[in-house]
């Protein structure tokens, strides 16, 4: 595989000041709905870096399933690698990739937790097999083989029956954003980014070099 030659030249859009949201959160839900309307597949998927207290940084794809004014909800198994970090080091990066698009978003905030009831109510919506899975996968921790983690998802039925509780150890999560980037792909790399950097409860509009 030569990967000089994997090449692609940005032609779709632009971006500019004068034509953003004022406000990080409207912007997004445009661009957002403009993915869904562009029937781009899993248009929520994004990706989650984290990072321990000593510097080590891991990142996953994770799926929004909430977003308002106070930020952007994805749901986890709260003993899981990310979940821990965290709890060690409450910052996180998202990043919302929509190639067919040439788009991209940045973002970077604070984490906090999700009320029970938010979390006890987008756990009863979710389909029975997702449900009882919760239950069954210890997240992040090794297994002997795949029959192991099988059995603990044959066993949770009898326990619960059809309608199993939400585990204590699972939850919502919410990244708090004090920062947004919105990247457009252009012609010879010349890319339009635009940032918005929350200082003293304003939003600060800025352009980027590419």
């Amino acid at each position: 595989m030569n990967f000089e030659q994997l090449r692609h030249e940005y032609m779709l859009s632009g971006l500019e000041e004068k034509d953003v949201a004022s406000d990080p959160f409207e912007q997004f839900n445009a661009w957002f709905q403009a993915s869904v309307d562009a029937k781009l597949p899993l248009a929520n998927a994004m990706s989650l870096a984290t990072a321990t207290a000593s510097g080590r940084v891991s990142s996953r794809a994770v799926l929004l399933k909430g977003l308002d004014a106070r930020g952007f909800v994805f749901y986890t198994n709260l003993e899981s690698r990310k979940a821990l970090e965290l709890r060690e080091n409450p910052h996180a990066a998202l990043l919302f990739c929509w190639d067919e698009l040439e788009r991209q978003v940045r973002i970077e905030g604070q984490i906090e937790s999700v009320s029970d009831a938010e979390s006890d109510q987008y756990y009863l919506s979710r389909p029975l097999g997702a449900r009882l899975g919760a239950w069954a996968s210890p997240q992040s921790r090794v297994l002997p083989d795949r029959q192991t983690l099988e059995g603990k998802l044959a066993a949770i039925p009898a326990q619960y029956g059809d309608n199993p509780p939400r585990p204590p150890f699972w939850g919502g999560l919410r990244v708090v954003p004090d920062w947004f980037e919105f990247w457009q792909g252009r012609k010879n790399r010349l890319h339009d980014r635009i940032s918005y950097r929350l200082d003293q409860g304003r939003w600060l509009i800025e352009r980027l070099g590419p």
